[in-house]
């Protein structure tokens, strides 16, 4: 047992140590603007490709999938703004403007790449283009996975009730559409958790290797989300200090909150494989 948490403890220091050194905080604040500038973009993006392919309701779903994981304080004026942005009718699919949107989101794939690639201490020795192109294809895998759980959400009442009405067994599980939007806004994000910790990065990794990141992202995420979400119930000024842009302050900080935690999880996965190494190279 003892050894247990002296590996623990030697695992914990490597990785808040190096992420102090890997300038972990400034990336922090770079991540969580870029992602912010990104949001938008893709938004508007996969929003006008839904509504090419004639899927209208995907602003209401994609909205969301996108907040439903985000603490109600924070999301709901967020949200409210989105989606005011995301009903205005465009027809510009191929122009330019719907293009440089693709690409802008895209550069929150790169701004997780950087992160990564300092958390597992690699160098990075693909080429542009190809990073470039690998984040955009990023960008429409995203955008295809939201419009098809858009389609199942629009759908999802209706099988329920035909599920209720042939299945009695069924009933007590179905649950509320709500509930069934968090599981899946859950399910986005550890799947998108583990395609980036799995390919953005350079060099090769274990699907094994990954798990410990993710797990503690997610579990200080939610722990993370609750603290601030009282924090603003309670003792928070944003109001009275920043008038109109305090959604956007408040926004700005808990995505840079995230930030940080998600920089801590390739961090942790970092350290735990060099704790490994060590212990092979001893043994």
């Amino acid at each position: 047992m003892l050894r247990k948490i002296v590996a623990l403890k030697r695992v914990l220091y490597d990785a808040f140590g190096h992420f102090d050194a890997d300038d972990g905080w400034a990336m922090a604040s770079h991540l969580a603007i870029t992602a912010l500038m990104a949001l938008f973009p893709f938004l508007i993006f996969a929003t006008t490709l839904a509504s090419f392919l004639g899927a209208q309701a995907f602003a209401d779903t994609a909205v969301h999938i996108v907040f439903d994981t985000w603490p109600e304080q924070i999301a709901e004026p967020i949200a409210r703004e989105v989606l005011n942005v995301l009903t205005v009718q465009r027809t510009d699919l191929l122009t330019y403007g719907v293009l440089l949107a693709a690409f802008f989101a895209s550069n929150g794939i790169e701004a997780l790449r950087t992160s990564l690639n300092r958390a597992y201490r690699v160098s990075e020795t693909r080429g542009i283009i190809y990073r470039r192109v690998q984040s955009i294809a990023f960008v429409l895998i995203a955008t295809a996975g939201f419009l098809a759980i858009s389609v199942l959400l629009v759908f999802a009442p209706l099988l329920a009730r035909l599920a209720e009405a042939n299945f009695e067994w069924v009933k007590p599980y179905m649950g509320t559409i709500t509930l069934w939007r968090y599981i899946i806004a859950s399910v986005v994000i550890v799947g998108g958790l583990f395609a980036v910790h799995y390919w953005l990065p350079a060099g090769k990794r274990r699907f094994v290797s990954i798990i410990p990141g993710i797990i503690f992202t997610l579990i200080a995420w939610l722990i993370g989300s609750t603290i601030f979400a009282a924090y603003l119930d309670r003792f928070s000024s944003y109001v009275t200090t920043y008038a109109g842009l305090a959604s956007i302050m408040v926004a700005v900080v808990f995505l840079y909150m995230v930030s940080a935690i998600f920089i801590l999880g390739g961090e942790l996965n970092a350290a735990i494989s060099r704790y490994l190494e060590a212990r092979a190279r001893v043994g």
